[in-house]
């Protein structure tokens, strides 16, 4: 079980109400026809109706859903709210227990720290797959052909897309034909020098477009999907 229960005790709301604060100023200013959800939003966290602890993952998606009737944003932008807001909150409250985790025993496609989505995916030197997880920093090894988001397994219900006008080696998007989610990957024995999965993900919106345009979905979305207009 996730230690989302942990999360929701330690996290207050003064420790992350300036990040928050900060990341509605940059949608509000890339987006600004969220500017009166936005205002809703601030409104119910205001008023304690959103929390830290509503903005945590429940069922492998993040939030509990209080802050979109609340505020009457979508899914993809609480989630890129709380991703911005408490990353740095629980990154520090889970460092301690990360040891714990050890090799490939944990096998769900929700982070076993926080419960969230996996927002990237790494294959690690041996050629192991290994998922990340933007709401905390976790990371944890998951089978190859299986999709973290619907649990079907084999080759033949994924697929992979590369942007035909820019492939670069050792980067790709993982997508799964059953359930249309997508992660992007890359593979650090051809890109050693590779950042962190977060940077990774958010430096490269050309693969989300590919990824989109053929209909797939991921559960976080990026700052620049969120700028595209509607």
């Amino acid at each position: 079980m996730p230690l989302a229960a942990e999360a929701s005790r330690g996290v207050r709301a003064a420790d992350v109400e300036d990040l928050v604060g900060g990341a509605m100023e940059t949608l509000a200013r890339v987006q600004p026809g969220l500017g009166p959800g936005l205002q809703r939003f601030a409104e119910a966290w205001d008023a304690e109706r959103v929390s830290p602890g509503t903005l945590l993952p429940e069922r492998g998606h993040i939030g509990s859903g209080a802050a979109e009737r609340a505020s009457g944003l979508g899914a993809e932008v609480v989630a890129f709210l709380a991703v911005a807001g408490l990353r740095p909150a629980l990154e520090a409250l889970f460092t301690p227990v990360r040891r714990h985790l050890a090799g490939d025993a944990w096998s769900l496609g929700v982070c076993p720290f926080c419960g969230g989505p996996p927002g990237f995916t790494d294959v690690i030197e041996d050629g192991r797959r290994r998922l990340a997880c933007h709401l905390c920093g976790g990371a944890w090894l998951f089978a190859k052909l299986r999709c973290p988001f619907c649990g079907v397994d084999g080759a033949q219900h994924l697929v992979r897309l590369t942007p035909e006008e820019a492939k670069e080696e050792g980067y790709l998007v993982s997508a799964c034909r059953e359930c249309r989610a997508y992660l992007k990957e890359v593979d650090r024995r051809a890109r050693w020098n590779a950042g962190p999965a977060l940077v990774e993900d958010w430096g490269s919106p050309h693969f989300d477009l590919v990824a989109h345009r053929q209909g797939y979905w991921r559960p976080v979305a990026s700052i620049v999907q969120l700028s595209a207009p509607a």
